[in-house]
């Protein structure tokens, strides 16, 4: 499960990651998305979908659509999930919050994937992180550091579940 802010880059990840042409569920917006400054013509409507094999196992990739009033089908999508990433963009770290509180609270292993680069002490404390939780960088669009963040996220599940 790939999720967070809006903007924040959830359907590229997907994108980079995905052995399958992903599938994805743009549409242009139509007006202001409540609570977010980031400048965006088409937002996720749905989810996005992908397929990367890792060591010969398959990791589906679910991107979830970051406007608030999508956050209903987190739960459904993290049903069974092996763990989730949660994406941030250090200038809307707030944006970030409800990700991080909702795999806290129902025990989903999670990463956090800087999208750019950023001061991981900072982070962690904004984000009020547990010391266990792995922060990565990541450029969105760049295949091999989207593999190293879900194989730090199956590492993590794989250390958290056993």
């Amino acid at each position: 499960m790939v999720t967070g802010g809006f903007a924040v880059g959830k359907t590229a990840f997907v994108a980079a990651a995905s052995e399958i042409e992903p599938l994805t569920t743009e549409a242009e917006i139509t007006g202001p998305v409540a609570g977010s400054s980031a400048a965006k013509s088409t937002t996720t409507m749905a989810l996005d979908f992908g397929r990367l094999t890792l060591d010969g196992s398959a990791l589906y990739l679910f991107g979830t659509p970051g406007q608030r009033r999508f956050w209903f089908m987190w739960d459904g999508i993290a049903t069974g999930a092996t763990g989730a990433v949660v994406l941030v963009d250090c200038a809307r770290l707030e944006e970030s919050f409800a990700a991080v509180d909702h795999f806290e609270q129902f025990g989903v292993p999670f990463v956090v994937a800087v999208n750019g680069t950023g001061d991981h002490d900072e982070i962690r404390a904004a984000l009020r992180l547990r010391p266990s939780a792995p922060i990565v960088d990541c450029d969105v669009r760049e295949r091999s550091a989207v593999q190293d963040v879900l194989i730090a996220l199956v590492e993590h599940a794989s250390q958290v579940t056993s």
